[in-house]
């Protein structure tokens, strides 16, 4: 049985929900085969976020961890590859900090790959019908920071475990009447079983075209 933490987010920037939380929770109470999937919801509060998250990889001793966040304009599933050490925010986090041009973990190396397959991961969720990239930035917000420090603990702390993250779209009744593309909580969520089975089953990465231009 592979132990996996599934994190997502409460909700940020005015939203009354967030697509990440509810999607993980359908996850945890629905798991892939052979799993044992436990969900923790982390603040939108830089810093307390990766703090919550430490927290839950020592209670929960898990094999893999995928951290999943909204990224609202996105139209698909996008599998990040690199976690940057800066924090850069654009808006607030939800306790009002503000961290402009600041590394993460001072004096840690600047940036760290996920140690996920990202290229199966994405294949296994277009194999399920659903649609997915590969993302080459996860923002410079609380997304990143926790990204990073998840990252970072799995270099310095357990070089075991496994680890990456995903953004998803807004769910649909977050974009009603505007035009912005959305995906519902239960293809967010079927998509994300694919990742984590993927993830499970995949040590070595395919090789596919999914690089970027810009």
């Amino acid at each position: 049985m592979t132990r996996v933490l599934l994190t997502g987010f409460e909700p940020f920037g005015g939203e009354t929900s967030n697509p990440s939380w509810d999607a993980v929770q359908s996850v945890a109470a629905e798991p892939p085969a052979w799993t044992e999937v436990t969900a923790v919801r982390l603040s939108c509060v830089f810093g307390t976020a990766v703090d919550e998250l430490r927290e839950a990889v020592a209670a929960y001793a898990p094999h893999l961890v995928l951290c999943v966040g909204q990224a609202g304009g996105r139209p698909d599933l996008t599998v990040e590859r690199v976690a940057l050490n800066l924090d850069d925010a654009r808006i607030p986090d939800n306790a009002g900090h503000q961290p402009l041009d600041r590394p993460v973990v001072p004096g840690a190396p600047a940036a760290y790959f996920a140690s996920l397959p990202v290229k199966a991961c994405v294949a296994a969720v277009r194999a399920a019908g659903l649609s997915a990239s590969v993302s080459q930035t996860a923002g410079t917000f609380v997304c990143n920071h926790v990204f990073y420090g998840l990252a970072h603990l799995i270099a310095t702390e357990h070089p075991g475990l496994r680890g990456g993250f995903v953004h998803v779209p807004y769910a649909p009744q977050q974009v009603a009447g505007a035009a912005q593309p959305s995906m519902s909580v239960r293809d967010v969520a079927a998509g994300l079983c694919a990742v984590v089975t993927a993830a499970i089953s995949t040590t070595a990465d395919i090789r596919s075209v999914e690089g970027a231009i810009h």
